[in-house]
């Protein structure tokens, strides 16, 4: 319990509550006096000697109940107790169409079966230990956690299961029970998950000293952004983009005369013995001329702004860009780019297409691309997609991208989502990938800035 205490101080302490040495000790002595039976006292001791001002209260008793609370799971309930043994053969039946995974996620959850601790810790090695995270991100935490249990896919298998069972002739109202059931034991499974991503968090902010802001929020993931972060985070963008543009400088003029042709020069030196005297150069090295197609969906729309806010404060060592965005049709945005302060711009084009719940069409975005403007691709030209490869289960086109790409010069996709999400729910990534020259995961600001480095660099 002491190490717990001692945690939990931490944790205050890295949530922006100031907590001495001397009050720390006051509380270990305070609770060795008033003992830690009671849940209630032991809570009402240690916020009378930790907390000195009321705005720390509510840090306090939003902390508390992750630090010191019951391990008892939610409670669940056997789905499959009352079934007679015609219908639990039924049932065998009908999970054999799933793969082994769902088959066994499905038969835990109707066995009333809590997540072990063994398959939370697995959650937990999975995450990236030097992501930065709050409390704030508990909630974005705990979906990324689902989604590394697929649970998505095992929503669709339970409706796909009980969908079979009716139509083998399941007795109606078992069919609800199972319904009710799979789902109250579903949504006790997320309840564990939540609380494991709220103790997560809490380990690194008790283990980890904090970062520097700035530097914190060059790391946080795009999903985790608030508007005020954001605001921040544009104004990162313009240090960043004065710092590529030196080095975008520095290499054109250091190519002016071109680049040095080691076997050139030497081809040209054997009719004087060997000796290098006439140097040979290779082409000048021309701008890059880019082709942007950015997904501005929900999930999507703080990482295509900060790509464009980067390229657009670049542009002057950019031969030319042509811009556009998507949701479910495509839009042409270099005018607004033309004549506008790209803060601006971008303000005009999120406005003209605003959030919302969209069916992202990246499909229908490149057929509009191909009937429009395919002329604008060329041996010159890199094709960079901005986007999470995920459709809505709509034709995803690849034949189009293919033919861009056999067009373009080179093909560039920079995706937020790791690897192993790709090809998960309604994901076409696995697709796309193979006809990319180079892919970028860019979760955050720090790693989208290294990749437009990587690309305008090489």
């Amino acid at each position: 319990m002491e190490r717990r205490t001692a945690q939990f101080i931490s944790a205050l302490r890295a949530s922006g509550v100031r907590i001495s040495l001397a009050e720390s000790e006051d509380a270990f002595q305070a609770v060795k006096r008033m003992g830690v039976q009671n849940k209630e006292r032991f809570r009402l001791t240690l916020r009378t000697t930790l907390i000195k001002d009321a705005r720390d209260l509510a840090v306090f008793d939003r902390l508390f109940p992750l630090f010191f609370r019951s391990d008892e799971p939610p409670p669940m309930q056997e789905a499959a107790a009352r079934l007679t043994p015609q219908e639990a053969r039924q049932l065998a039946e009908a999970l054999r169409q799933f793969a082994q995974h769902l088959q066994e996620m499905i038969e835990k959850l109707l066995q009333g079966k809590p997540l072990s601790q063994q398959e939370l810790a697995q959650l937990n090695e999975l995450m990236n230990p030097n992501m930065p995270l709050d409390l704030r991100d508990q909630n974005w935490l705990a979906r990324q956690m689902e989604q590394w249990m697929q649970f998505p896919e095992l929503r669709q298998a339970i409706q796909e299961l009980l969908q079979k069972l009716e139509e083998m002739g399941f007795n109606r109202r078992k069919v609800d029970e199972l319904r009710r059931a799979l789902q109250n034991n579903l949504n006790a499974w997320q309840q564990q998950i939540r609380r494991q991503a709220g103790e997560n968090i809490l380990e690194r902010m008790a283990e980890n000293p904090r970062q520097p802001p700035s530097e914190g929020l060059l790391q946080r993931p795009f999903q985790m952004i608030s508007p005020e972060e954001m605001r921040q985070l544009r104004r990162e963008v313009q240090r960043l983009a004065a710092a590529l543009r030196t080095r975008l400088a520095l290499r054109m003029r250091r190519a002016k005369a071109g680049q040095l042709d080691s076997k050139a020069t030497l081809r040209a030196g054997l009719k004087y013995g060997h000796v290098p005297l006439e140097l040979r150069f290779r082409d000048h090295t021309l701008k890059p001329k880019l082709v942007v197609i950015c997904d501005i969906s929900t999930s999507m729309r703080y990482c295509s702004e900060l790509m464009l806010s980067l390229l657009y404060a670049i542009q002057d060592q950019i031969s030319h860009t042509h811009a556009f965005t998507f949701i479910n049709r495509l839009a042409y945005i270099t005018p607004e780019f033309a004549h506008l302060p790209p803060e601006q711009a971008i303000e005009q084009v999120l406005q003209r297409m605003p959030p919302g719940y969209y069916n992202t069409d990246l499909g229908r975005a490149l057929q509009d691309f191909e009937r429009e403007y395919l002329h604008i691709l060329d041996s010159r030209t890199t094709l960079i997609l901005v986007g999470d490869g995920r459709n809505n289960y709509n034709d995803p086109r690849v034949d189009l991208l293919q033919r861009f790409a056999r067009r373009a010069r080179t093909l560039i996709w920079l995706n937020p989502e790791p690897v192993w999400l790709w090809g998960s729910g309604d994901s076409d990534m696995r697709q796309y990938a193979p006809l990319c020259q180079r892919i970028f995961q860019v979760s955050n600001l720090a790693q989208l800035a290294q990749a437009v480095d990587q690309m305008l660099l090489q």
